[in-house]
């Protein structure tokens, strides 16, 4: 009895830890404007006695995954306490991201900072998968040893992939982009010697950038008060296009987590043939080798399209225009379905949002029915073209937040 007694305290304790982290993570200071929180106010908010949240405060700041911050300036009798946020001085994240033509990856601390980053802007995806990987290996080992150069302790890594992802397994089961089915990630990756005890993840990278677009400790909520992006279909691009879905604050997976494969949803039965087998995708419409193609940039990068458009090349001008029409079409289906309260360009399409947006934001007004009374506003990700790369490092680290214990030696 006395073991199971233990083994209960030992597992609330583990909650608390979780509880107290998480209200810091979400109050962190100039969220929402409001201050740091301090000891006094977390029991408030948990219901935690004083004396037990003083406590788990003490151990989170041991373990350096909380610092304090000096108290505001007294403006009445008493002494105003310290405050509280996320520490970026000891954990941190790798997320790697591999294309289906480049490869980024970045190591972010708790707070969610950016603190060593690189890019391969081409990879050579014909190879066997095993050397696509472990050129990917090769890129995390050189961000990793920045990282832990700067006194960062990489808790873990996660891979954001294209195509349909068996989370659970590690595996890549499907990516048309690659030409890979059924490929073992997680236990080729886990050869390579700069990865060598590291908890590794796989997910797919649309996933990963709604993600991203979600985990954001301590900044401010939106310009209406509102959590930041509570409801939104996100769209990546690069040689495909994938989406992720959040509802309510929370990821949309689907009954396998593959859901999301925005870019094969058909536009035109009878137009041109996608890398998938079936005809008329979306993504043989908005894809980057479809964009390139229809702008004259056969074999380019997404850089020369965003110049030829920047430089108002006619044909880029048109293949975006034709482009941001059909992922306009595809989405009002989206929309109209979901309910979503806006639609976020990520990835590949976050440069090109310039010219995507107006034509999308035209095929949605026309093909939305709640566009009638309210219009579906279209954005670009907070991260960027790095949404998913980002998204792969918050992974990880909010397991750290969802379960401290453990770096704590608790």
């Amino acid at each position: 009895m006395a073991t199971v007694e233990r083994a209960r305290q030992s597992d609330l304790r583990e909650r608390n830890l979780a509880a107290v982290l998480a209200l810091v993570a979400d109050r962190t200071a100039g969220a929402g404007g409001d201050p740091a929180p301090s000891r006094a106010g977390l029991a408030a908010a948990t219901g935690m006695a004083r004396g037990t949240v003083s406590a788990l405060v003490d151990a989170l700041l041991a373990g350096r995954l909380l610092e304090e911050v000096p108290p505001p300036p007294r403006t009445g009798a008493g002494r105003p306490a310290h405050g509280l946020r996320l520490s970026g001085r000891r954990v941190a994240a790798l997320g790697v991201e591999l294309g289906a033509s480049h490869a980024v990856a970045c190591v972010r601390d708790l707070t969610g900072a950016v603190r060593a980053r690189e890019a391969v802007p081409t990879i050579d995806r014909t190879g066997p998968p095993a050397q696509v990987l472990a050129a990917s290996a090769e890129l995390a080992g050189r961000v990793l040893a920045d990282a832990r150069a700067q006194g960062l302790d990489v808790v873990g890594g996660a891979w954001a992939l294209p195509g349909l992802v068996d989370t659970g397994a590690g595996t890549l089961r499907l990516a048309p982009n690659l030409g890979w089915r059924d490929v073992d990630v997680l236990a080729l990756l886990g050869e390579h010697p700069a990865l060598q005890g590291l908890p590794l993840a796989v997910d797919n990278e649309a996933a990963l950038a709604a993600l991203a677009e979600l985990w954001h400790p301590g900044e401010p909520d939106d310009a209406a008060g509102g959590r930041r992006g509570a409801s939104f279909v996100l769209v990546t691009g690069e040689v495909g296009i994938g989406s992720g879905v959040v509802l309510g604050g929370r990821p949309l997976r689907g009954e396998r987590g593959w859901s999301g494969e925005l870019g094969h949803v058909t536009v035109d039965p009878s137009g041109p043939r996608c890398g998938c087998g079936a005809s008329g995708c979306l993504e043989a419409y908005a894809g980057q080798e479809a964009l390139l193609a229809r702008a004259g940039l056969a074999g380019g990068a997404a850089d020369d399209l965003r110049r030829a458009a920047e430089g108002e090349d006619p044909a880029a001008l048109a293949a975006l225009d034709d482009a941001g029409a059909a992922l306009g079409t595809a989405l009002a289906a989206a929309v109209n379905l979901l309910d979503v309260d806006a639609v976020v360009l990520g990835g590949s399409c976050a440069p090109l949002a310039p010219w995507l947006a107006p034509p999308l934001q035209r095929e949605l007004a026309a093909r939305v029915l709640r566009a009638r009374l309210l219009e579906v506003p279209v954005r670009v990700s907070a991260t960027g073209a790095d949404a998913a790369v980002m998204g792969a490092a918050a992974l990880v680290l909010q397991g750290v937040l969802d379960a401290p214990a453990p770096l704590l030696g608790a």
